[in-house]
């Protein structure tokens, strides 16, 4: 099956489409959920405000385009930077296939709309390297952190993110660090100000992260377990196939892998660090996870292993969603 998804042909959108289906079959008789609490910034206000009430009879599609929409994109992003030796679509293949590993990854959640801000803050970062105007590119990337913060607030653990990856990217130059750290600091100083102009500067609380050490969960399930396992095993198999392949590639792209290897451990730490995050927030971990995972379909010239690994994925998704296939 993974051969339909190493070509580059229009024809594999409708192969993402039908894989969607496929993967999240549940959707037609389960309703798709609406996870937002409006403590968790303002993607979820504005989820619970503008999209609650018509999401029970569209929530299902709604929530099909969005992860197609960011398969497609991570994959583009990924083909453009030449990461793999291919221009095919097994990265959003893989992607899609992820997202139905874990039950609490089917549903529409800030965290999941956070996706689309992170692969965007990815593809900045991708651009450091000999970059000609480095300050303008990195206030830029701060901007960008502290917007998708505010919209999610998990996320502010991609300001340990974003450090790390400019330390890999570049040379170290106080200035840069010091732009990059302003970028962060300028949209909670205006929010600060204006609070302040109104005199509602203790409201401040609301906007900011609260960390708090925690399980994501008291006790796995059979299908959480299933899919944690599943996950664990075909990121071990792409860290494989990738660090085989890794010593081959231009000075750039292993730096970009680094950034991804940074963003893959960083983003795990998120759904034990915040306040009530659960394995919800769990999903910010599958932009870097799909790059590593997506090795393991697109590296090996045989397809023998591939192909075990994508049945692999669909068996664990049938079990998560056995009511509907035991018959």
């Amino acid at each position: 099956m993974v051969f339909l998804f190493r070509d580059k042909s229009i024809v594999n959108i409708v192969f993402l489409v039908l894989l969607g289906l496929l993967v999240h079959l549940h959707g037609f008789t389960v309703p798709i959920t609406l996870v937002a609490n409006n403590q968790d910034g303002w993607f979820a206000y504005l989820l619970n405000q503008y999209v609650k009430g018509a999401f029970e009879s569209a929530g299902f599609f709604l929530y099909l385009v969005v992860i197609l929409l960011q398969a497609i994109r991570l994959n583009f992003l990924l083909a453009e930077q030449k990461m793999f030796p291919n221009t095919g679509y097994t990265v959003a293949m893989t992607y899609m296939l992820l997202t139905g590993l874990l039950p609490q990854w089917a549903a529409i959640s800030p965290a999941l709309m956070a996706n689309f801000l992170l692969i965007w803050i990815y593809i900045k970062l991708t651009r450091l390297y000999n970059h000609p105007a480095p300050k303008t590119l990195l206030f830029n990337i701060g901007l960008l952190v502290s917007i998708t913060i505010l919209c999610y607030h998990p996320t502010a653990i991609l300001i340990v993110v974003v450090l790390f990856a400019l330390g890999i990217m570049r040379s170290f130059k106080l200035q840069e660090w010091f732009t990059l750290l302003m970028g962060i600091a300028l949209p909670f100083y205006f929010l600060a100000s204006w609070l302040y102009l109104n005199d509602d500067l203790a409201s401040i609380s609301q906007f900011l992260p609260k960390i708090v050490l925690e399980l994501p969960v008291q006790k796995l399930s059979n299908l959480e377990m299933a899919g944690l396992f599943a996950i664990v095993l075909v990121l071990l198999a792409g860290f494989f196939s990738w660090q085989q392949f890794n010593s081959r590639l231009v000075i750039q792209m292993r730096k970009n892998w680094s950034a991804l290897l940074v963003m893959s451990f960083i983003l795990t730490a998120a759904p034990f660090v915040f306040a009530h995050a659960g394995l919800n927030a769990a999903i910010l971990c599958l932009v870097p996870f799909t790059a590593f995972v997506s090795a393991s379909f697109s590296y090996p010239k045989r397809l023998l292993f591939p192909n075990f690994l994508f049945f692999v994925l669909i068996g664990v998704i049938m079990y998560n969603n056995w009511y509907l296939v035991k018959f």
